[in-house]
């Protein structure tokens, strides 16, 4: 038999759980949180992406800037590095439920981050840029509308997981 604590704990769980799902999923006065400062980044760390062929640059996330804010953003490093082993970088943040993507921040080859004076969210079916925002949702931080856990995320990159479908494809 479940004792009057144990089942208030329960119910606790289970409203705060609710209450959280509310917050990210369906609230119209939903508010973005603060994003930190753009974290160090190493292109040694980086865990490919599987780009389309078209693709000429290795593109890979650094596992050690992956963060999951309770607004439901995975913010991230994305690491872009040409034939001739030159790296850029862009600090971004994915948000699943809308299919949308925000770069906070750039940085060159010397690796010193220049953020944007008015980040904007923009749909990752747009073709702007690149299209790594879309494979690191489908790939890895997004599980259809919901923002995935950072382990989760990481294992998903490690493992090399191929693109699945979330909110923002197109059916084929």
């Amino acid at each position: 038999m479940i004792s009057f604590q144990h089942s208030a704990v329960v119910w606790a769980l289970l409203f705060s759980g609710a209450a959280i799902a509310q917050n990210t999923l369906d609230n119209p006065d939903w508010v973005e949180e603060k994003e930190p400062p753009a974290p160090a980044y190493s292109p040694a760390r980086v865990l490919p992406l599987e780009m389309p062929n078209f693709v000429t640059v290795k593109v890979g996330i650094d596992p050690n800037t992956i963060y999951v804010g309770g607004d439901g953003i995975v913010r991230y490093v994305v690491v872009m590095t040409n034939s001739t082993g030159t790296s850029n970088a862009a600090y971004e943040g994915i948000r699943c439920l809308t299919g949308e993507v925000k770069t906070y921040a750039r940085a060159g080859s010397n690796g010193v981050w220049s953020p944007l004076s008015a980040p904007v969210w923009r749909d990752v079916m747009d073709n702007i840029g690149s299209h790594h925002a879309r494979m690191f949702a489908r790939q890895a931080a997004c599980d259809s509308r919901l923002a995935v856990n950072k382990a989760d995320i990481i294992k998903a990159l490690q493992a090399g997981k191929k693109p699945g479908s979330f909110k923002g494809d197109n059916p084929a």
